[in-house]
C-alpha cells in the first residue's frame, strides 16, 4: 500500500505516475475515516468533496513545487486559509482565518493539498496533546494509553506522531523547532526538491 511509504517515496510515486493524486487522497481519506475516530490526530478536516476536487486537478496540471499532490495536515497553530484554525483554545473555536500563513502559503505553492489540521495542546503550550476544543489524541497503537505520548518524547507534537504513524497525511509544519522525522523530510523536500 502506498501510504506505507515515506513523503519521499510517495512522491517519487506521484511523480513518476505509479499512483495519482486523486488515488493517494481517496487511501488518506479511506485511512483517516478508519483509524481518527479512535486516534482524533486530525481536526477542521476539509469535505472529502473538495480534497478529491483537488487532487484531481493537481493530476491534470503540471507540478507546481516538490509536493505536488501531496497531502498535507497542518499543525492546528498556523494560520490556513478557510480552514479553522483553533489554536486549541475555546477563545479561536470558530476562527476562519481569511488567509494562510506565511509557511503554510509555501507549503502550498509548492504543490501540497491541506486537507485539514492536526491536534495540539492549547496555544502549543504543554507536553500532551489534549486541548479545550478538540480532545486528546491518543496513541495510534493502543487507545488506552491516552498519555502515551508525554511518556515517549513529550507530547506536543503527540498528534504528529498520531497521524504519521497511522499515516493520516503527513504534518507537523509549523513554527516549533525539531519534531518527526516525516515533518523534516517534508521541510527537507520544501527546501531542495525533490531528488
Amino acid at each position: 500500500m502506498i501510504l506505507n511509504n515515506d513523503a519521499t517515496g510517495i512522491l517519487a510515486a506521484l511523480a513518476n505516475r505509479d499512483i495519482s493524486a486523486a488515488d493517494l487522497m481517496a487511501q488518506t481519506l479511506d485511512r483517516i475515516d478508519t483509524v481518527n475516530p479512535t486516534v482524533n490526530a486530525i481536526v477542521a478536516l476539509r469535505p472529502a468533496d473538495e480534497l478529491m476536487a483537488e487532487a484531481k486537478a493537481a493530476d491534470t496540471t503540471p507540478p507546481k513545487g516538490p509536493l505536488h499532490g501531496l497531502p498535507i495536515a497542518i499543525k492546528d497553530l498556523a494560520e490556513t486559509k478557510g480552514v479553522r484554525t483553533t489554536y486549541g483554545s475555546p477563545i479561536f473555536a470558530d476562527n476562519i482565518p481569511t488567509a494562510d500563513s506565511l509557511m503554510v502559503a509555501r507549503i502550498r505553492a509548492a504543490g501540497a493539498i491541506i486537507i485539514g489540521k492536526t491536534n495540539k495542546p492549547e496555544f502549543g503550550l504543554g507536553s500532551h496533546s489534549f486541548n479545550p476544543v478538540y480532545g486528546t489524541t491518543c496513541n495510534p497503537y493502543d487507545t488506552s494509553r491516552r498519555r502515551w505520548f508525554q511518556r515517549r518524547r513529550g507530547g506536543g507534537a503527540g498528534h504528529a506522531d498520531a497521524g504519521v504513524g497511522r499515516w493520516l497525511g503527513y504534518d507537523g509544519i509549523t513554527a516549533q523547532s525539531g519534531g518527526v522525522e516525516q515533518c523534516l523530510r517534508v521541510q527537507t523536500l520544501l527546501r531542495d526538491g525533490a531528488k
